[in-house]
C-alpha cells in the first residue's frame, strides 16, 4: 500500500486525496496526517520542540496562527475518531471534510465536522461521537502519524510514500476526479520520482505560460 500524508488546511492536499480516490482510495492508499503548522514552526528548525499535539484543542483566539492551530488540530482529531472505524471510513470522512472546506468554503469548525460525519459513507455517528471524547488517545494517534512523517522527512502536502519507499511532495494545481486522468498524472508523478535524474524541484516562471 502507498501512503498519502495530508493536512486539512491545504488545498493541494485536497487535490491529492481526490486523485488518490480516483485511483482506488483506501484500496491502494493509507491516509496519514502531517501538520504544516508543526512542520514549518519557527521553533522546529533544527529539531521538534513545538508540537501540535501538546496544544489545547479548545484554545481559540483572534490571532491568525491560533485560528489555524484550532482548525487544523480539531480537524485531525475528528478524522482520527473516524479512523477508529477503519481506513475506508476514515477515507470517506476525510474526503467529505476536504470537500466541505475547500470546495464549498465551509470553515474547519464543529458544525462542519458534524456535517462531514453525517455525509460520510459507512460512518457510525454514535461511535464517532464517542471516540471523539477520548482526546488523549486521539492525540497520541495523531502524534504517531506526525512522528512517522518527521522520520520520513515529509515537508509538504500531499506527500505520497510509495510501497517501495520513495517519497515526495507533489503540488497538484488542477483538480481531477477522472480515473483515466488520475492514472496519467500518477504515472507521471512516479516516473519523475523514480527517474535516476533525481529531479528535486520544478518551479514555473511567473511570467511565462503554464
Amino acid at each position: 500500500m502507498h501512503s498519502i500524508y495530508f493536512d486539512f488546511l491545504c488545498p493541494y492536499a485536497w487535490r491529492g486525496l481526490e486523485l488518490a480516490t480516483a485511483l482506488g482510495g483506501p484500496q491502494g492508499f493509507v491516509p496519514r496526517h502531517f501538520s504544516l503548522l508543526e512542520g514549518n514552526h519557527r521553533d522546529n528548525t533544527q529539531e521538534l520542540h513545538w508540537r501540535l499535539t501538546d496544544q489545547d484543542p479548545r484554545a481559540q483566539g483572534e490571532d491568525s496562527f491560533l485560528k489555524a492551530q484550532h482548525a487544523s488540530l480539531n480537524a485531525f482529531l475528528s478524522a482520527q475518531a473516524a479512523r477508529r472505524q477503519g481506513p475506508a471510513t476514515e477515507w470517506n470522512y476525510s474526503l467529505v471534510l476536504f470537500r466541505l472546506h475547500h470546495e464549498q468554503g465551509q470553515p474547519l469548525e464543529e458544525a462542519t465536522f458534524q456535517q462531514a460525519a453525517q455525509l460520510a459513507e459507512e460512518l457510525d455517528q454514535a461511535a464517532w461521537q464517542q471516540a471523539r471524547q477520548e482526546i488523549s488517545g486521539l492525540q497520541a494517534a495523531l502524534r504517531a502519524d506526525l512522528d512517522t512523517a518527521a522520520g520520513i522527512g515529509v515537508q509538504g502536502t500531499p506527500t505520497f510514500v510509495l510501497e517501495s519507499g520513495e517519497a515526495a511532495y507533489f503540488r497538484f494545481e488542477e483538480l481531477t476526479r477522472d480515473p483515466a486522468e488520475a492514472k496519467r498524472r500518477w504515472d507521471l508523478y512516479t516516473a519523475v520520482l523514480r527517474d535516476p535524474a533525481r529531479i528535486g524541484t520544478i518551479k514555473r516562471a511567473r511570467n511565462r505560460p503554464a
